[in-house]
C-alpha cells in the first residue's frame, strides 16, 4: 500500500469529488491511475511457517452409537464419524479461524448430534495450516472428501455438503464456486453449502476491519503519520479513551460516529446492531488495527485500501458538512487488488465467492455481528443475483449480537432446509436482505430467530413495537 498525504488528497479534489457521492474509485491528479500498476511480491510469511498436526481420538455421543476414524492426511489432522444407519451422504465441516499458533487441531461439527440422528456421515479436517488461510481449508476439506472411503472402507458417497463457521463459512461459500472447481488441485463437486457467520463477501473482511481500526484512530486524533499505523496497538489504550466513556458499552459523541461509520460499512440500519457494536468483539476489531494489509503474511503484498471509501456518521447519504471534512482529512491508502490475483498453481491465496455456483446454498447470519459484518449477506447476494445465480441462495438473518451466536436450532432448521430443499427440490423461505427498509425494520429477522434460554435476554423482542 501506500500513504496519500493530506496535501496529495487535496491535489486530487478529494472534497469536490466526495459531494458528488456514490464515488467508488479516485484518480490521482494529471490523469495517473489511481492504483499504481507493478509486479507484486510471491513470497509470503506464510509459505516458511511450520504446523504440526495433533490427532487424538473422540468418544461416541451418549445414545449415538457410531464408527470413528482420526488420524493425519496430507499434513492436517481429521476426525470422521459414520452412524449406523448412514444415508450415503456426507457432510464436509470447515472450522472458523484458529489463530496464529502451530498445533493444528479438529473440531468436531455443532450440528454432531443431529447430522447422526438423520444418518448423514461427517468428517472435518484441521486444514494444514492457521492464520487466515482460506485456500488450505478448501484443498484440505476436499482432499479428505476425496479420501473418505479409502479411509473408512466405506463406499462412495452419493452425495456431498459442506458446511462450516465464520472463516469455514468462507470455505463453505468458495468449495461450490466455479472458480474453485476450475483451480483448485482437489477437486469435490459438492450438493449444496450452507455457510454460517460466513466471510461471503471474501477480501471485503480485510477492507471493512481496515476502515473500522483506520478511521477510530482519526476520529480519536490519532491518525498515523504513514502506512501501516505500526504504533496503533499502542495508541489503542488512548484511541479507546477519546470513543468511549465507558468500554465497549458507553461510546462519547466521536464514539457514536464511529457507531455510525461501522454501521454503514457493515450492512446499513437494522435491528441489533447497536447491541452488537456494545460488545466484547470491539477487542477483537481493534486487534486487527495496524497491519499490513498482508493479512498477516497470507498474501505477499498489502491489499486494503481506503480511496473511494465515502465515512458517513449517519443514516443521511447526504454528506453534512462534518462528514465532508471528516473524508477530506482522513489519509488515503491505496490498496493493491493483485495482491490476490489468480494463481498458476491452484486456487487465489482468498479464495473468491463470486456468485457462480449451481447447487441449493443456505446460509444464516447475526445482525449484529461485528466481526464478520452483516455486509456479507448483501455481497454475496449481490453477487449470485449478478451471475442469475439468486434463485439458488437463500439467506436467514438471526437477531443476536455476537459473531456466529446461534442457538442450535438455527443452525438444524437452515443444514435441514438446504438438505431438503436439495433433495426434494422444495426451496425453502429467507429473508430480504438487500431493502434498506425492510432490513431496517424493528421485526426484521424475527422469523427465523429461535432464542433458546437466556443467552440473548435484553435484546429487543420481536413483538417490540418501536
Amino acid at each position: 500500500m501506500k500513504l496519500i498525504t493530506h496535501a496529495k488528497a487535496g491535489a486530487m479534489a478529494l472534497a469536490g469529488l466526495l459531494l458528488q457521492g456514490g464515488v467508488t474509485t479516485l484518480a490521482l491528479a494529471q490523469g495517473k491511475p489511481a492504483i499504481p500498476r507493478y509486479a507484486h511480491s510471491e513470497t509470503r510469511e506464510q509459505d516458511s511457517r511450520i504446523y504440526v498436526p495433533v490427532s487424538t481420538p473422540f468418544d461416541a455421543l451418549p445414545g449415538l452409537p457410531s464408527e470413528r476414524w482420526y488420524g493425519v492426511h496430507q499434513g492436517a489432522s481429521y476426525r470422521i464419524e459414520v452412524p449406523p444407519n448412514w444415508n450415503g451422504i456426507l457432510v464436509m465441516y470447515a472450522h472458523g479461524y484458529r489463530g496464529t499458533g502451530a498445533e493444528l487441531t479438529v473440531t468436531n461439527p455443532s450440528l454432531r448430534p443431529w447430522l447422526l440422528q438423520n444418518g448423514y456421515a461427517w468428517a472435518a479436517s484441521s486444514y494444514s495450516a492457521n492464520y487466515y488461510d482460506v485456500r488450505a481449508g478448501v484443498e484440505d476439506t476436499n482432499a479428505l472428501a476425496m479420501a473418505f472411503s479409502s479411509i473408512t472402507g466405506k463406499p462412495e458417497p452419493r452425495k456431498r455438503y459442506v458446511t462450516g463457521h465464520s472463516m469455514g463459512g468462507h470455505v463453505a461459500a468458495a468449495a461450490v464456486e466455479a472458480e474453485t472447481l476450475a483451480t483448485a488441485n482437489n477437486r469435490v463437486r459438492y450438493d449444496g453449502s450452507v455457510p454460517m457467520c460466513g466471510v461471503t463477501g471474501d477480501v471485503y473482511e480485510f477492507e471493512y476491519l481496515f476502515n473500522f481500526t483506520w478511521a477510530a484512530q482519526h476520529l480519536a486524533g490519532l491518525g498515523p503519520s504513514g502506512y501501516p499505523a505500526t504504533d496503533f496497538q499502542q495508541k489503542l489504550p488512548q484511541i479507546i479513551g477519546n470513543l468511549w466513556t465507558q468500554y465497549p458499552t458507553v461510546p462519547n459523541e466521536q464514539g457514536r460516529k464511529l457507531e455510525g461509520i461501522v454501521r454503514d460499512l457493515s450492512g446499513g440500519e437494522r435491528p441489533i446492531f447497536a447491541e452488537g457494536f456494545r460488545t466484547a468483539y470491539q477487542g477483537v476489531v481493534m486487534g486487527t488495527g495496524g497491519g499490513d494489509g498482508t493479512i498477516n503474511g497470507i498474501l505477499a503484498d498489502s491489499l486494503t485500501g481506503n480511496l473511494g471509501v465515502i465515512y458517513q456518521f449517519d443514516n443521511d447519504k447526504r454528506l453534512s458538512a462534518e462528514e465532508r471534512a471528516f473524508n477530506k482529512s482522513i489519509p488515503r491508502v491505496l490498496g493493491l487488488p493483485m495482491a490476490n490475483n489468480l494463481r498458476p498453481d491452484g486456487l487465489r491465496w482468498i479464495p473468491v465467492v463470486r456468485g457462480e455456483f449451481n447447487v441449493p446454498v443456505v446460509s444464516i447470519h447475526t445482525l449484529g455481528d461485528l466481526y464478520v459484518p452483516f455486509k456479507h449477506m448483501q455481497l454475496h447476494r449481490k453477487r449470485a443475483e449478478a451471475n442469475g445465480n439468486g434463485g439458488l441462495l437463500v439467506q436467514r438473518a438471526i437477531r443476536a449480537p455476537g459473531h456466529c451466536d446461534f442457538s442450535y436450532q438455527e443452525q438444524v432448521e437452515a443444514f435441514s432446509a438446504m438438505a431438503t430443499w436439495e433433495q426434494t427440490g422444495v426451496k425453502p423461505a429467507g429473508d430480504e436482505v438487500l431493502d434498506a427498509r425492510t432490513v431496517a425494520d424493528p421485526a426484521y429477522g424475527c422469523r427465523f430467530t429461535r432464542n433458546e434460554g437466556s443467552a440473548r435476554a435484553g435484546l429487543p423482542p420481536c413483538e417490540d413495537p418501536r
